[in-house]
């Protein structure tokens, strides 16, 4: 029997320190729109906490969400002050006229590099762009080539896993 595996994504969470700047991207920038608005007091971590929780939908149902605290004690403690990396980001499911759209979007909301750049990965094309807060969100459109192989690709992810980690690093992108 399959293990039981979640559907879909509800939501993942990140932490603004303007949560209009948040708003204006996500809304106005790139088109998700504002679903749900949470004004919360809660005891959480040993105190009460009063902070704002806004959800940025997304086509399948899920959502971005973003928090701001109103103590500045509160929002260093868990506010988004890490350092920029290429390598800590959202990547979005699109097809090509949606991201298509999205770069025009970008480019009209006057969001140039390095904020937004393209990377063709060969098995997938990304476009990516930097919110408000420092986030990287990546729009990506699979190659019909790379689809048609995730059944091969997921009968060998262990397999290659195994071989990276015992030091074989050669690539396995075929499509570069």
């Amino acid at each position: 029997m399959a293990a039981k595996i979640p559907s879909r994504l509800h939501h993942t969470a990140f932490v603004t320190n303007d949560m209009e700047a948040t708003r204006a991207f996500y809304e106005d920038v790139l088109g998700f729109p504002l679903t749900q608005t949470w004004a919360e007091r809660d005891e959480l971590f040993g105190r009460e906490r009063v902070y704002c929780h806004c959800f940025f939908g997304l086509a399948d149902g899920s959502a971005l969400a973003f928090f701001q605290f109103v103590d500045p004690e509160d929002q260093a403690l868990f506010g988004p002050e890490l350092a920029p990396s290429p390598f800590r980001h959202i990547a979005l499911n699109v097809d090509q006229a949606t991201q298509q759209e999205l770069e025009a979007r970008i480019a009209k909301a006057g969001i140039a590099a390095p904020d937004t750049y393209v990377l063709e990965h060969g098995y997938c094309r990304s476009v990516y762009v930097t919110d408000p807060n420092g986030m990287i969100i990546e729009f990506t459109h699979d190659a019909p080539e790379a689809v048609a192989m995730a059944s091969k690709l997921r009968e060998t992810a262990h397999e290659t896993l195994r071989n990276w980690l015992a030091g074989d690093h050669a690539s396995t992108n075929m499509f570069r």
